[in-house]
């Protein structure tokens, strides 16, 4: 790859929001004025050290940043090759990495005077850390959910209602992640003087991708110190599951100049990448289109009309990726693989049974491809994946594919 590009990473996207040929700004006349503000607000943040401040206070304090970099020593051994690190965010505050970018934008709404949020949510960890936040400074949540992720991830549906959220069930389309965007979206442009809207992944349309990256990139920051400390150089390859692909995006970006950093981001593979899309593996088998507010790569006919992907992982059932992930994906800085529904379950129950961690279903996708390259590198090599979430919102949808009674 030229030297040029990746003098060009660090930098961002230009200043229409591309990341080459994706990302972009598609939206309604209503919603450009406060697009524009947000951005604004953004720009002024970033330069100004009170907001970082406050930022790191509370990620200290709230969510107990940095999270630790774990040496995976049993699963190590079993698997025989590369040494495996996980980077712990499933460990932070409401046991995922979305509360690293819901503080962020949070405390950009308290400064635009915004008193209502509103919220999409799939697996339900960002309609979590959205609440949370939201109890914290005392602001109305209103989380947007598909009605088909609120019977799979009921427990996260409740932890959101006892936090004072109000979840509101999605029933158009498959009732999944999209259909939550979609109706959020839809609450938006209907709301605008009041009400921001915490998008929870690096998709939308500009200034989210960057700015959501930007608060995640905690993550990968963190990484490059704790892997200096613990073995005197960076690691070798970087590991994370994408659904939108925030976790991801923060591990990745603190990397991306870093020529000898492989980086690989795994998509949800379903029942296998098909032409019926019982995957949501947009990369591997789909195309570019415009959704949400970005150009990227979806999942979409011969009409341009999107699709219903599937996932047994709630936050990866999304039929898009995020416009940043695209280019890196077509300028070949990162490799896109997909994993299917069989082998992250296999990943799931092999974690808990050597490490004693119960990881998502997320993260054990990523798991999933570490169980199958780590036995073919050598054994200085240094893999890191990120364990992005905790398990016990998937307990029951587990369950129920291993076939165990939980009423017993």
């Amino acid at each position: 790859m030229p030297d040029d590009l990746f003098n060009s990473f660090m930098n961002g996207p230009d200043d229409k929001g591309r990341f080459g040929d994706y990302g972009g700004r598609f939206v309604s006349e209503t919603l450009m004025p406060l697009i524009l503000s947000l951005e604004a607000e953004y720009e002024k943040a970033k330069t100004d050290d009170s907001f970082w401040a406050e930022m790191h206070d509370l990620w200290t304090h709230y969510v107990g940043r940095p999270s630790p970099l774990y040496f995976a020593e049993r699963l190590t051994d079993h698997l025989g090759g590369a040494k495996v690190y996980m980077k712990r965010d499933e460990l932070n505050h409401t046991g995922a990495h979305k509360i690293n970018n819901v503080l962020g934008q949070i405390i950009l709404a308290r400064r635009m005077g915004k008193s209502r949020i509103i919220a999409e949510t799939g697996a339900g960890q960002h309609g979590v850390a959205t609440a949370t936040v939201c109890a914290k400074f005392g602001l109305q949540c209103v989380v947007y959910m598909g009605a088909h992720d609120v019977e799979r991830q009921a427990p996260n549906v409740f932890r959101m209602r006892l936090l004072g959220a109000e979840v509101i069930p999605v029933t158009s389309g498959r009732g999944t992640l999209k259909d939550a965007m979609n109706d959020a979206l839809r609450d938006w442009v209907t709301n605008v003087r009041d009400t921001f809207y915490c998008i929870g992944t690096v998709a939308g349309p500009h200034p989210y991708p960057a700015m959501v990256r930007d608060f995640q990139s905690i993550i990968g920051k963190e990484v490059r110190e704790q892997m200096q400390a613990a073995e005197g150089r960076l690691p070798d390859t970087l590991i994370a599951a994408i659904g939108g692909g925030s976790n991801a995006m923060g591990l990745f970006h603190p990397f991306l100049d870093d020529k000898t950093v492989n980086i690989i981001g795994v998509e949800a593979g379903g029942k296998g990448v098909n032409e019926k899309m019982e995957h949501c593996a947009s990369l591997t088998g789909g195309r570019p289109g415009v959704l949400h507010g970005n150009r990227t790569y979806l999942l979409q006919d011969d009409d341009g009309q999107i699709l219903e992907g599937f996932s047994i992982s709630a936050g990866l059932d999304y039929p898009g990726i995020g416009p940043e992930h695209a280019w890196l994906h077509d300028i070949g800085r990162a490799q896109y693989v997909s994993i299917t529904d069989v082998e992250a379950l296999e990943a799931f129950q092999l974690c808990c049974a050597l490490e004693g961690i119960i990881p998502a279903l997320e993260p054990s996708h990523a798991l999933a491809h570490v169980m199958k390259i780590a036995p073919t590198l050598p054994a200085d090599h240094l893999l890191v994946m990120n364990m992005c979430g905790r398990g016990d919102k998937d307990i029951f949808t587990v369950a129920k594919h291993l076939g165990f009674d939980m009423k017993i």
